[in-house]
């Protein structure tokens, strides 16, 4: 058995799927949310490399690399003020975290 290419998009579609079903069903924990949005962005990059490799071209693979490098810098920073904030509030709910309305 050999895996085609809708093997993979389906594989992508279901992490997609999956992730926008953590985000709305938990809209208390901050650090689910988060996790919820780096499985988007890795399904999405499931696809780019699928893409990719069977178009036999480099472009998905070049621009993964930058989709992981702006998603490791989004979770340091989404991190540290997480931190900040459980420092200050020690709370992570987001129906307590009001504090950031202008």
């Amino acid at each position: 058995m050999t895996l085609t290419l809708g093997h993979y998009l389906s594989l992508g579609a279901m992490l997609f799927a999956l992730s926008v079903v953590g985000i709305f069903l938990n809209r208390k924990n901050l650090i689910v949310l988060m996790m919820a949005i780096e499985l988007m962005l890795l399904a999405v990059n499931t696809n780019f490399v699928a893409f990719s490799y069977y178009l036999g071209n480099m472009h998905g693979q070049i621009f993964v690399f930058f989709i992981l490098t702006v998603a490791a810098a989004e979770s340091a920073i989404g991190l540290a003020i997480l931190v900040l904030l459980f420092r200050n509030k020690s709370s992570i709910h987001v129906d307590e975290l009001d504090s950031l309305k202008g």
